[in-house]
């Protein structure tokens, strides 16, 4: 596995400070994703856990990353050791000692979190082994050496992308081999097989409220059914809404959070998108907060969406 330390745009300086460093494995590109409200994407002395879902195959409650515990969760039992994760509890769990360079492209959704198999090296150690699929989830670490042997349990189910990144960044020099533990399945059902429970399709579903023309003559309201991380644009470009401004559609951005021009305002339900990255809060600085670039939102629960909202001129004279 190469990996490859990022380096961010002068205007990201101060995440990168927070963040302290942000790695990514080779061929990974969304190096400025917007974080879900689900996770805390970078790795500090505070990091945040919940303990509402009992990872599976553990003899011993084990933390799965999230935003909801704040600075006032209750850490103390990541300072213990874990048990590893017993395979035996779930077929689709899987246990493999791979070398150190795996071979193994990870990825992860614009959450940043439940990192999972992206692409195999047709060469590489994963894929020699038969063992290992595209779209795997990754749960879990161990560091092996000559040394010292079979290391420590590191939990990965849930974690965030860098610290993914850094727990194999960090691997000591003696350090050869590694064990990990995979989950065939998505990241929904893995969720759900923490939670002791079974993942099922209807789970995906959420429900847009779009109004179109709003206070006019015209206005129309419909709903659609879509599947929870949905892209917004696209959800309402394929059921044959239009998004673009219309004096300006001819400067589309393809998705590049530029140009402004397919912005929509997020009535209700805000909480249940990604966060704006620092691209598409700068190109919409000077609207209202619930103002979205739709090509760039991810809807995760039930939306209500307002097409075409009153925008300043400013925002094509800038």
């Amino acid at each position: 596995m190469t990996v490859a330390v990022s380096s961010f745009p002068t205007a990201a300086i101060a995440l990168a400070i927070i963040a302290k460093c942000f790695v990514s494995v080779e061929g990974f590109s969304s190096v400025h994703s917007p974080l879900s409200r689900q996770v805390v994407g970078s790795v500090t002395a505070s990091q945040s856990y919940t303990t509402h879902l009992s990872p599976i195959g553990r003899r011993s409650s084990v933390l799965v990353y999230s935003s909801a515990g704040g600075d006032s969760a209750d850490t103390s039992s990541d300072e213990e050791a874990e048990d590893p994760i017993n395979t035996d509890s779930d077929p689709r769990l899987r246990r493999l000692r791979l070398p150190r360079a795996t071979g193994i492209e990870w990825g992860t959704d614009l959450s940043f979190s439940f990192v999972y198999v992206r692409d195999l090296e047709p060469s590489g150690a994963a894929s020699l082994s038969g063992e290992v699929e595209i779209g795997d989830q990754i749960c879990e670490l161990r560091a092996v050496s000559d040394s010292t042997g079979v290391g420590e349990v590191i939990n990965l189910i849930g974690a965030p992308f860098d610290k993914v990144m850094e727990a194999f960044a960090s691997l000591k020099k003696d350090v050869r081999d590694v064990d990990l533990v995979f989950f065939r399945g998505t990241k929904d059902e893995l969720k759900a097989a923490c939670a002791g429970g079974s993942f099922s399709e209807e789970n995906e579903k959420i429900t847009i409220t779009v109004i179109q023309n709003k206070g006019s003559n015209d206005e129309e309201l419909r709903t659609i059914e879509a599947k929870a991380g949905c892209n917004l644009r696209q959800v309402l470009t394929d059921n044959g809404i239009n998004v673009y401004q219309s004096f300006t559609r001819w400067t589309n951005c393809k998705g590049k959070q530029l140009c402004g021009t397919c912005i929509v305002n997020i009535a209700n339900g805000s909480g249940d998108t990604n966060r704006k990255s620092l691209d598409e809060a700068s190109t919409l600085r000077e609207n209202p907060e619930s103002y979205r670039l739709s090509c760039v939102t991810f809807a995760y629960g039930d939306i209500t969406v307002e097409t075409f909202p009153p925008i300043e001129a400013s925002q094509w004279t800038r």
